[in-house]
């Protein structure tokens, strides 16, 4: 698939982003990374955007659990074959980000995706 192929979302970013997930989740540290920090990438959301009703000290931890998450997954996604394609943008970055954190990823576990890169990867 060439690099135009890949960045053709025509059909949405979300059957864009499913349709390349299986390729770059399928080394097992990057899939344990995933498990770990999808959850943290999570609770820092809702720790920040809550932090104004809760209190506004919520929203440090939120912010530094949101990027920790996130700099332990560009960790993992270097050790794929398949490297993710490159981001448009700053509004792709936040877009895609929160699109795979709270939909793609989630859908990628409860389908069985997960379970069956895990499998794939036996004896390596």
């Amino acid at each position: 698939m060439n690099a135009k192929t890949m960045d053709d979302r025509s059909e949405g970013l979300l059957t864009w982003q499913w349709n390349l997930y299986t390729d770059n989740h399928s080394q097992r540290s990057n899939l344990i990374m995933h498990a770990v920090t999808v959850p943290l990438f999570q609770l820092g959301t809702l720790l920040l955007f809550t932090s104004p009703l809760t209190s506004i000290w919520l929203a440090l931890p939120g912010l530094v659990g949101m990027v920790g998450a996130m700099a332990v997954q560009g960790r993992g996604h270097r050790l794929e074959t398949t490297p993710p394609v490159p981001f448009r943008g700053p509004l792709d970055v936040v877009a895609r980000i929160f699109v795979e954190q709270w939909i793609t990823f989630p859908r990628f576990v409860l389908s069985g995706g997960f379970a069956r890169a895990w499998r794939a990867q036996k004896g390596t």
